[in-house]
């Protein structure tokens, strides 16, 4: 080998190992970033599944009609509920209200864990999960229909989390009034 063949050698190694060092040093730098996601797609199946499980009934599920009402005219009191999508949880319900917590899956329209006091993710005893202080979330509840199922009879919740360095994972899921209003 000659001195030339050496050198033309030693620089095509180098510009080699270069670039594997340069992928190496991207790979290491955001290694965090799937935690990231995957923490935040966790919390945000979490309210998506939460919020699914409420009832869907025509009445405030503390109504005395709420399990037989077959429309929002059938309710004694209050309507969650109406044809002209009339959505939201009632005046004093939140979600960690200890006498008058969300009771009905289109209470969470609006709600964001950042306006929470004190804001973030908590646990079910309402306690703040510190290691998740850098997220929040966002729930909207709206009338869609759902192939032949009307959208008087359909909510689509979008959950948004939105995590460390701007992270955002989006969920959808409907959920149907059925049998007509099964309350929990």
């Amino acid at each position: 080998m000659t001195l030339v063949e050496q050198i033309v050698f030693i620089a095509v190694v180098a510009v080699a190992v270069a670039g594997v060092l340069a992928a190496l040093n991207l790979a290491s730098r955001s290694s965090a970033e799937p935690l990231v996601e995957k923490q935040a797609l966790a919390i945000a199946e979490a309210f998506l599944a939460e919020a699914q499980l409420m009832p869907f009934t025509y009445c405030d599920p503390d109504d005395a009609n709420a399990a037989t009402a077959t429309s929002a005219a059938g309710c004694a009191v209050t309507q969650e509920v109406t044809t002209t999508g009339v959505i939201g949880p009632e005046a004093g319900e939140t979600r960690y209200h200890a006498v008058t917590p969300f009771d009905n899956v289109n209470d969470y329209h609006n709600y964001q864990s950042n306006l929470d006091a004190p804001p973030g993710i908590k646990d079910i005893a309402q306690n703040p999960i510190s290691a998740l202080t850098g997220y929040s979330v966002a729930v909207n509840v709206q009338e869609q229909a759902l192939g032949a199922v009307p959208a008087t009879e359909s909510l689509l919740i979008t959950v948004t989390v939105t995590g460390p360095g701007g992270t955002t994972v989006v969920l959808d899921g409907y959920r149907t009034r059925y049998a007509p209003n099964a309350l929990p």
